[in-house]
């Protein structure tokens, strides 16, 4: 898969360095854990319009979405480090083939969880103003 992921960045026009994809390769080869998240169609509501068929369908990427929340806050308390990823979305039928997935179901994330090596500084954080409005978009809070 590292092959198809290297093409695949070549064919945007980016250029990693050797040394940085061999290292975002690792992640995944050397992390203790890795849960793929999923969305599947099955239980959730059919339509017989796309509009209302597409809003159930992004329903359900929200729950799981909530889901992937809800399993790195757990790895937290629990002492451990995870990283969730978009990567299996950018490659849904590569990961399916691989890990011999049914077709009506969508890899969408890939968490990696373990015991963290380093406690990194939080990033930066915005300011509430920065996305979050009041009466409009653009609405200033105060």
């Amino acid at each position: 898969m590292a092959n198809a992921w290297a093409a695949d960045i070549a064919k945007d026009g980016s250029k990693v360095e050797p040394e940085t994809f061999k290292l975002r390769v690792e992640r995944f080869a050397t992390a203790p854990a890795l849960v793929l998240a999923c969305l599947s169609m099955e239980g959730m509501a059919k339509f017989s319009d796309r509009e209302r068929q597409r809003c159930e369908r992004d329903l359900a990427l929200q729950s799981l979405a909530a889901a992937v929340q809800n399993l790195l806050l757990a790895a937290h308390s629990l002492g451990l480090g995870a990283c969730w990823f978009g990567a299996p979305a950018f490659c849904k039928e590569r990961t399916r083939e691989v890990l011999e997935i049914p077709d009506e179901v969508e890899p969408e994330a890939l968490i990696a969880i373990g015991y963290p090596a380093e406690e990194p500084s939080a990033p930066p954080k915005k300011q509430l103003g920065d996305y979050c409005f009041k009466d409009r978009w653009g609405g200033r809070l105060s």
